[in-house]
This record gives structure tokens, C-alpha cells and sequence, in this order.
């Protein structure tokens, strides 16, 4: 049974009953229709934290999106996902397939230096001082992208460039 038939909450099923009129409205052929149902029920799946079906649904959703712009966002989702659950290459794959198709994905470009940062501290840790800087100044480059298009977002980050030397005055 599809998820949408399931949820018991109110405010789900108005949203789906919403979303379910919306998409009988818009001018859109028939594949684009089931590539939104699935989206939406992979983002109700991950939002009840049920991960495998979410991920079933995006990829269902992948198969018939054809616009970038929405694609990008099934592939965020999709890196989320595994970023959720440890899986830091894998999200970093479909964070970059996802940027690939729409570059001003802030968040992708924000989470990709988050993971490039925590891989840094790891590193550090370990004593892999050359490793680490390498991670940082990977970091460094994805948040100075993110906030070239976002300038009043991501204040931490900000901080962190200013305070190592890595926020240059060309920036």
C-alpha cells in the first residue's frame, strides 16, 4: 500500500491531499506525475525514518524526473540519507550528482564541507596533520562556494574561514 494511503496523521494526509491536487492541476505529463508522487513519498518515508523505503522511492522518483532542477534535489535527499547513516563517500557521490546538476544547490555545497571538515578533525586526530589540511582547505572551498551565493548563511562557517586564515579579502 503506497504510503500516502497509510499515514493516519492529519496533517500529512492534508498534505498529500494537497499535493495530490496540485499535481492533478499542473499542465505535466504523466511521468512527471509519478516521479512527484514518489519524491513526496520518499520524504515521507524520511521523515519517519524509514530510510530503505525513502531511498526506494527516490530512486524510483531518479528513473522518471527529467528536469535537473528536481533531480538535484531527489539526489540531495538521497545523500542526506546516507550521510544519515554513516555512509559519508556515498553521500559525498550524491551530493556531487546533485551539484552536477544544479551548481546553487547551497545546501549540497554546505553539506559536502561539513563531511570534508569532519573527515579533517578525524584526520587530525589521528596525527595525519597533511591529510587534515588537505580536508580543511577541501572544506574551505565548498563553504566560500556556498556563501559566494548565499552570503548572509552560514555564519559558523563564516567564522571558522575567518579564524584559520582561510576567508581571503578577494572573497
Amino acid at each position: 500500500m503506497p504510503r500516502n494511503q497509510r499515514n493516519n496523521d492529519f496533517i500529512d494526509k492534508s498534505f498529500t491531499v494537497m499535493a495530490d491536487l496540485i499535481l492533478k492541476m499542473l499542465p505535466t505529463n504523466k511521468k512527471a506525475k509519478e516521479a512527484f508522487a514518489y519524491y513526496r513519498d520518499g520524504m515521507t518515508a524520511q521523515a519517519d525514518g524509514d530510510y530503505a523505503e525513502a531511498l526506494e522511492n527516490y530512486n524510483e522518483a531518479l528513473e522518471l524526473e527529467e528536469d535537473l532542477y528536481d533531480r538535484s534535489y531527489i539526489l540531495y535527499n538521497m545523500a542526506l540519507i546516507h550521510a544519515s547513516n554513516g555512509d559519508l563517500e556515498k553521500a559525498l557521490n550524491y551530493y556531487h550528482a546533485a551539484l552536477e546538476t544544479n551548481p546553487r544547490l547551497i545546501q549540497a555545497l554546505n553539506n559536502i564541507a561539513v563531511i570534508y571538515h569532519y573527515q579533517g578533525e578525524k584526520a587530525k586526530e589521528l596525527g595525519d596533520s597533511d591529510g587534515a589540511e588537505a580536508l580543511f582547505e577541501k572544506a574551505a572551498d565548498y563553504w566560500k562556494s556556498a556563501i559566494s551565493i548565499a552570503p548572509n548563511n552560514y555564519l559558523e562557517a563564516q567564522n571558522w574561514l575567518k579564524t584559520t586564515g582561510r576567508m581571503h579579502e578577494n572573497f
